[in-house]
């Protein structure tokens, strides 16, 4: 026994040499966590808001013209002279503009107006076509346009619309951040980019995330999450809207991963809505739907029907892949079935209110992302 324990114990000791020497090159200061917070880095903080639309070091605070001026007006500058600007209706507006080498680490915003109606881009290393185009309430799992508590890892929105993104997004030479606004109003923003400028990985990938919708989804027709996914590079999140065309449950569909060339039949397949988000049995307790929200899975909005004017059942659901990316190295294609039950039974095709946003990392180039749809497809009604 005695010589059992000695044999474990040197094994141990093995191990954290090994560690210890597998970290002896600097610390780039991009991927942090509990476990290695307390190491040094010589990377640079930096943030973008209205108050400092550059983030440069040293610039911020310094507007004397900004849209708060006037309640400023008895203490000066420096005194929240710039805290939100606008973007009038059918204009597009530059967020960040930023020189890389680096990566975003967290955004904050909280946007009025109708969420649908205001698009966020993101562009890497002076690309032309985005590769982030989604709605911005989709974008932060709040695609309804109405708010609900997130807390989750990658994604949180805490009381009253604060909206926050905790993904990491390197980029290489450039990154630039943009938001229109499809509205007939002009809309107000308070946001934070908050980056580091950095080395980045020769392994590190892109961010990318993708809008869809289908309203109603046509009779026996398969929802497409994602597709044309081209490269190599891994699927790491799912956030849906989900809104129930009939009475009855609607999450018996499964979803399937076509990875790698893959055509009648996926490698990955689900066995139910509920069970792919990390639920079961329809999501209830006591005999009624139970939001949830949770690190990695969650559904932490559902909209019941009011007696009047709110007539449908409506749910959001979200399904971060942190802990178990889908790894694809060629291509990739995402779809879920939309199934309740009928007399006799039987599956019910459903013909559903379904948006989605995928979540992916790959490297550049991506292929040519879908035409974003119309505004009066966009909306929420």
């Amino acid at each position: 026994m005695k010589k059992k324990r000695t044999a474990i114990f040197l094994s141990l000791c093995l191990v954290s040499l090994f560690i210890f020497a597998e970290e002896e090159e600097p610390f780039n200061g991009l991927y942090l966590n509990l476990g290695n917070l307390y190491k040094l880095s010589h990377a640079k903080s930096r943030s973008i808001s209205p108050e400092n639309f550059s983030g440069k070091k040293g610039k911020g605070g310094k507007s004397v013209d900004g849209l708060a001026q006037e309640a400023a007006r008895d203490l000066g500058q420096g005194w929240k002279v710039s805290p939100y600007i606008h973007i009038e209706s059918g204009k597009t507006t530059t967020l960040a503009e930023i020189e890389g080498p680096g990566a975003i680490q967290q955004i904050w915003m909280t946007p009025s107006g109708n969420w649908r109606f205001s698009i966020l881009r993101f562009y890497w290393d002076g690309e032309e076509e985005p590769s982030v185009e989604v709605p911005v309430g989709d974008f932060f799992a709040c695609g309804w346009g109405k708010y609900a508590q997130v807390s989750s890892l990658a994604v949180c929105v805490n009381p009253g619309s604060g909206l926050n993104c905790y993904w990491v997004m390197p980029f290489r030479k450039s990154c630039r951040i943009t938001m229109e606004n499809l509205n007939d109003k002009n809309l107000t923003l308070y946001y934070q980019i908050n980056y580091t400028l950095t080395e980045i990985p020769k392994d590190a990938a892109y961010f990318h995330a993708q809008f869809r919708r289908a309203n109603p989804l046509p009779y026996k027709s398969v929802y497409t999450i994602v597709d044309g996914i081209r490269g190599w590079g891994h699927y790491v999140g799912t956030y849906m809207c989900w809104g129930s065309n009939n009475t009855g449950w609607w999450g018996e569909g499964e979803i399937k991963f076509f990875i790698d060339g893959d055509t009648d039949f996926p490698t990955i397949c689900g066995t139910g809505t509920e069970d792919y988000f990390c639920g079961s049995y329809c999501f209830t307790s006591g005999g009624e739907y139970s939001e949830f929200t949770t690190p990695y899975a969650g559904m932490p909005q559902v909209i019941k029907p009011d007696g009047m004017w709110q007539s449908q059942q409506r749910f959001g659901l979200y399904r971060w892949h942190i802990m178990d990316p889908v790894r694809f190295e060629k291509e990739l294609k995402v779809t879920i079935q939309a199934l309740g039950w009928r007399s006799g039974g039987r599956y019910l095709p459903l013909q559903d209110d379904l948006s989605s946003v995928a979540i992916w990392y790959q490297q550049e180039p991506h292929a040519p992302f879908p035409k974003l749809p119309g505004r009066d497809m966009l909306e929420i009604i």
